[in-house]
């Protein structure tokens, strides 16, 4: 059974930056000031998060540690857009959906993400090249 769409929505962009510090300037100067920061440290990053009017939010990922995916993605591509966030009423359904039709996962089950939320990643192979981030408030 797919789930509707209505049950979808863009939750944030995901961009890696070297230093949230450095990057906040431009977002701070196009009159995004109210920033929510957190340290996530299962996936071992710092973000600053920021809402846009539409309720869509900015994310910047800064690595904690030279292991990080980020600190990794930044070496080989550069700072940039990481990942597009979309959010789900049910993120378990939502993969187990995604699973029955063949598509490549990173993570088959949801795991504690930022903002109390579960999320859980599709492999860039599968959606044409971009990074997708699942997404459930808890």
């Amino acid at each position: 059974m797919k789930l509707p769409l209505k049950d979808m929505s863009l939750d944030h962009i995901g961009i890696a930056v070297e230093s949230i510090e450095a990057s906040l300037g431009f977002y701070k100067a196009m009159g995004l000031s109210d920033v929510h920061y957190e340290e996530v440290e299962s996936e071992k990053v710092k973000i600053a998060m920021m809402t846009l009017a539409n309720g869509a939010r900015l994310e910047l990922l800064e690595a904690t540690s030279d292991d990080s995916t980020i600190k990794k993605f930044i070496e080989k591509r550069g700072s940039g857009i990481h990942h597009i966030c979309i959010k789900v009423d049910d993120i378990k359904a939502k993969l187990l959906e995604l699973k029955k039709e063949g598509v490549r996962l990173i993570h088959e089950e949801p795991k504690e993400g930022a903002d109390n939320c579960l999320i859980a990643f599709i492999h860039p192979k599968a959606t044409g090249g971009v990074l997708i981030e699942l997404s459930q408030s808890m």
